[in-house]
């Protein structure tokens, strides 16, 4: 059966999920514009696929309009780790706010369908659990972590407004914590943390008492959620949780990580920050419903591909300082 070739948007394209959604794409047979103004989305991420005739990569802020031709758009664009969307916490809710709006008013005009990559930040620190999408959340409006937190939520509420002021076909993805190869290594998540420090044989960071718990999705799995979502028929907006309902607590996570590389790291325990979530696991129910998705990547597999990834990203920058200052 072969593949209606789409044209395709991708915000936030040359960053970690955006390229591996680009890549899936033009596997497809579609013809995909990624955007971004890489401030955490790296090149190298997308080096593959510059050349190839369905692709085409453009260096733009999302915060200002952008007028091309398209029939589908994937909102991705955002810095999604704390260390990266505190580091201008203004600019972060633009990027989500400001980002919407100019993407929302682009679909609006031709006409197309729209995802947008929220998260499942906009739930805070839940008191329901695990999280549903009926969830309205426990979030901090005036914390450190509100400027991603809140200009998330914002953007849901603009997608659903102009889904139903202008009838806009939208799609509403809530993320929930990702894992793989591509992660930057100095975005301050918790995997690529314990994976760069573990192969350093560096002290391994653990905030709190390790006791609070993430559920982790392989980026392959989280993509084709993403992909299915887009696909469905007008009547599925969402909001949809994509995740993996998996939980684990940090401890383990950090125990794991020290198993599969051998590393003789020792665990150090630092004040929790502030606003941190104790407690985070999807219930993806709606998606296996709606979707016939769910994870299958087991944690431990995707855990040596991402190790894999790091270590030899690790190799190839010791080999660049080595070659600079020898």
């Amino acid at each position: 059966m072969s593949v209606i070739s789409r044209r395709v948007l991708v915000t936030g394209g040359a960053g970690f999920l955006g390229s591996h959604l680009c890549e899936r794409l033009v596997e497809a047979g579609h013809d995909v514009l990624c955007i971004d103004n890489y401030f955490t989305g790296r090149r190298a991420n997308v080096a593959h696929l510059i050349g190839h005739p369905r692709f085409e990569i453009m260096r733009h802020d999302v915060t200002f309009p952008l007028y091309v031709e398209v029939d589908e758009i994937y909102n991705l664009a955002c810095p999604a780790s704390p260390i990266h969307y505190q580091h201008d916490p203004v600019q972060t809710t633009k990027t989500s706010v400001h980002g919407a709006i100019n993407m929302l008013g682009l679909a609006k005009r031709l006409r197309a369908r729209i995802l947008q990559a929220s998260t499942s930040e906009v739930y805070g620190d839940p008191t329901v659990h695990p999280q549903t999408e009926e969830y309205w959340g426990n979030v901090n409006p005036i914390g450190f972590r509100s400027c991603y937190d809140e200009g998330k939520r914002c953007a849901e509420t603009l997608f659903f407004d102009y889904h139903r002021q202008h009838r806009l076909r939208i799609k509403v993805a809530r993320i929930f914590n990702t894992y793989g190869p591509r992660m930057h290594p100095q975005d301050g998540r918790v995997v690529s943390n314990f994976i760069m420090q573990a192969l350093a044989g560096e002290p391994i960071t653990i905030y709190g008492d390790g006791s609070q718990t993430r559920s982790f999705c392989y980026v392959d799995d989280l993509i084709e959620g993403l992909i299915r979502l887009m696909e469905t028929g007008d009547e599925i907006t969402g909001p949809m949780n994509i995740g993996n309902p998996v939980e684990m607590s940090i401890r383990e996570l950090a125990e794991a990580v020290i198993g599969i590389t051998g590393s003789r790291s020792e665990l150090v325990y630092q004040p929790l920050p502030h606003d941190d979530p104790v407690q985070r696991k999807p219930d993806i129910g709606l998606a296996r419903r709606a979707l016939g998705w769910e994870p299958r990547v087991r944690l431990k597999d995707g855990l040596k591909r991402t190790i894999a990834y790091f270590a030899a990203l690790r190799e190839e920058l010791g080999t660049a300082e080595g070659g600079a200052n020898g």
